[in-house]
């Protein structure tokens, strides 16, 4: 069995822990059933991931593979990574989504994805990054008595991803630090109303209205100062065209997204302004993770 699950970006600025979208840039693990495990790693952060002396993926598939069949069976795993770690892109929701998924299909249990998505809130509890690595495309979702409810509108194929990815990390958890613990009402309405507002762009297609709506008070500002280069990503983007720009996750990885015309012309500033950092385009993905036998 193989088994594929896209990057993704969530937040998009306001949306904090509710918005998230699906990035063509994938994992593929190769798992087959064999006498001993044993465990192959390529690609992005490969020798890192070696060194490890536990295997994230690895220990949620077993576990779920167990729960599943009541059997202890042995693979080979063979992992080809293509999303960086700690920078934003859903390394992680990406291994959760993906080891929960192939538990099932190795088990011959039908499932559907929604119960892929809840069962991962073991793991992470925010659903912004695990809907759309299920899913694919945009998603809107909440969590309620640990419970996900979620909306997932296709991405139209006219759309690109610009994302620039420095060569810094930003942890999570310690980003998180830096948020504020009490926000004003103007500051709540502020971030309300701008994911409302890239919500209803998405879902109508009318995109050029966020150049004028996105805006976030909650985390953006705060988390970008780990890499100040990024409030220059910001401003180039926005000023060669792109449609929105925010910090992609937690960071350090900067999203812009643009019409498919636009995309070469911002990706080519961006990458003579930015040499150390990764700057790609990526078209959007509107499947999630998926299953070859």
């Amino acid at each position: 069995m193989v088994i594929t699950v896209p990057a993704t970006s969530a937040n998009l600025g306001p949306g904090f822990d509710t918005l998230g979208l699906a990035l063509n840039l994938r994992n593929e693990i190769e798992i087959i059933k064999s006498d001993q495990t044993s465990i192959e790693i390529y690609g992005e952060n490969a020798e890192y991931l070696r060194s490890l002396k536990r295997n994230y993926f690895v220990e949620i598939f077993m576990d779920h593979y167990k729960n599943l069949t009541g059997r202890e069976d042995s693979f080979k795993f063979k992992f080809n990574n293509k999303i960086p770690l700690s920078r934003g892109l859903g390394s992680s929701s990406a291994v959760i989504i993906a080891a929960i998924t192939a538990a099932y299909e190795m088990a011959q249990v039908p499932y559907k994805k929604d119960r892929i998505i809840n069962h991962a809130l073991a793991y992470e509890p925010h659903p912004d990054n695990i809907t759309p690595a299920a899913l694919g495309g945009f998603c809107v979702a909440k969590l309620k008595k640990n419970r996900v409810y979620f909306l997932k509108k296709f991405i139209p194929t006219y759309l690109r991803a610009v994302v620039v990815i420095p060569n810094r990390t930003i942890s999570t958890q310690k980003s998180r630090i830096a948020l504020k613990a009490h926000y004003s009402l103007k500051d709540i309405v502020t971030n309300i109303s701008s994911s409302s507002m890239i919500t209803a762009a998405f879902f109508s297609e009318k995109f050029e209205i966020l150049r004028n709506v996105v805006e976030d008070k909650i985390h953006q500002e705060n988390r970008m100062k780990a890499v100040p280069e990024l409030f220059k990503v910001r401003e180039i983007a926005l000023r060669e065209g792109a449609l929105m720009s925010t910090l992609s996750g937690s960071g350090s990885t900067f999203f812009n997204l643009a019409y498919k015309d636009d995309a070469y012309s911002i990706y080519n500033v961006l990458r003579d302004n930015f040499k150390d950092f990764t700057v790609k385009i990526l078209q959007f993905d509107n499947v999630g993770v998926k299953v070859y036998n």
